[in-house]
């Protein structure tokens, strides 16, 4: 096979890997737009928070240490245990869910019928605050994620040394593909089937498309519009939870952790702000066409570091010729 060629095919392969991290991240948003009407600002923030979340549980942390330490004149940073990480995930995702009922209940509850842009200023501001809880419980530093089902059987990584062998034998050419991109795979295809099958076959399920549809309409047939709500949000943590698994497994759990989220707008730009399905392809998209247009563009022709600003010009351009995105809902209006 022509040495181009095979290196085309392979950062494509890469490409949709990456795509498959940056759709994780958009999945939040849509969850919680398509139920509330909401752009959530702080889900960038909620992947950080359940990152580091995970990581103070699993290593036995105690929360809030500095203040603690700070206040009672005391040097206490850790129980002496260690937590496995199945019961250590459990217990994250409790968090995660105490944290929409809070969110819920203290914020949102008090701004039904206001202005989309008001909800919007709110979120920014739920972003800072759980920046700020996450430094003050679990501390600033670099923190490492790893997630065992037991020892010695852990998140991969590195280089798929079988998938490599296997394309060097038939095309000549080894691919390089990350073990930890395969397992994001598989675990977003599992997340999506998912949710579509939660949102389409079940009560609670139901309720929520009602909602989304139309909040009266929901009341009125004894849509609980609070629980539902709740529901969402817990929804959208829990995925804000495999993402920060994800990317923490990879690149270390740190506040710039909380950045992913700028590089999910151009993926719901793509894919519709209210479609499941149109976050994955949104991020297959961007995730091909960054990694292609560095490879055959960017670097030859450009010198380089155009997937900071790829995706976005993809969005924009996308925007003048399909504003709702390729899955989202058209709008039509009398006038």
């Amino acid at each position: 096979m022509n040495e181009q060629l095979a290196f085309t095919i392979e950062v494509f392969a890469n490409g949709l890997m990456a795509g498959v991290l940056y759709a994780l991240v958009a999945l939040g948003f849509v969850l919680i737009y398509k139920a509330s009407g909401i752009f959530n600002y702080a889900q960038g923030v909620m992947a950080l928070f359940a990152a580091m979340t995970l990581v103070g549980i699993q290593n036995g942390q105690v929360p809030f240490a500095h203040l603690i330490n700070a206040i009672f004149g005391t040097e206490v940073h850790h129980f002496g245990w260690s937590v496995h990480s199945f019961a250590a995930i459990l217990l994250t995702v409790v968090v995660m869910i105490a944290l929409a009922w809070a969110v819920q209940q203290f914020v949102f509850k008090h701004l039904v019928g206001q202005e989309p842009i008001i909800l919007f200023m709110a979120t920014i501001g739920l972003a800072y605050f759980l920046e700020g809880v996450a430094d003050l419980m679990w501390g600033s530093e670099l923190k490492a994620l790893n997630v065992c089902a037991s020892e010695g059987n852990c998140l991969p990584q590195g280089m798929n040394v079988w998938l490599e062998g296997t394309t060097y034998e038939a095309l000549g050419y080894g691919f390089f593909i990350d073990n930890l991109d395969i397992v994001a795979s598989i675990v977003a295809a599992i997340l999506v089937i998912g949710l579509v099958i939660f949102a389409q076959y079940t009560k609670q399920g139901r309720a929520m498309r009602a909602v989304a549809d139309d909040h009266q309409a929901a009341l009125s047939v004894g849509v609980s519009l609070n629980f539902i709500w709740v529901l969402v949000w817990s929804l959208a943590g829990f995925v804000a939870l495999v993402a920060g698994i994800m990317w923490g497994a990879k690149s270390g759990v740190q506040f710039s952790l909380s950045l992913i989220a700028l590089k999910a707008l151009p993926v719901l730009m793509l894919g519709g702000f209210t479609s499941i399905p149109g976050a994955i392809v949104g991020g297959l998209i961007i995730g091909v066409g960054e990694k292609l247009f560095e490879f055959l563009i960017g670097a030859p022709y450009l010198g380089g570091a155009t997937e900071n600003w790829f995706a976005y010009m993809l969005a924009l351009l996308f925007l003048v010729f399909r504003p709702q995105g390729l899955f989202g809902e058209k709008i039509i209006e009398r006038v």
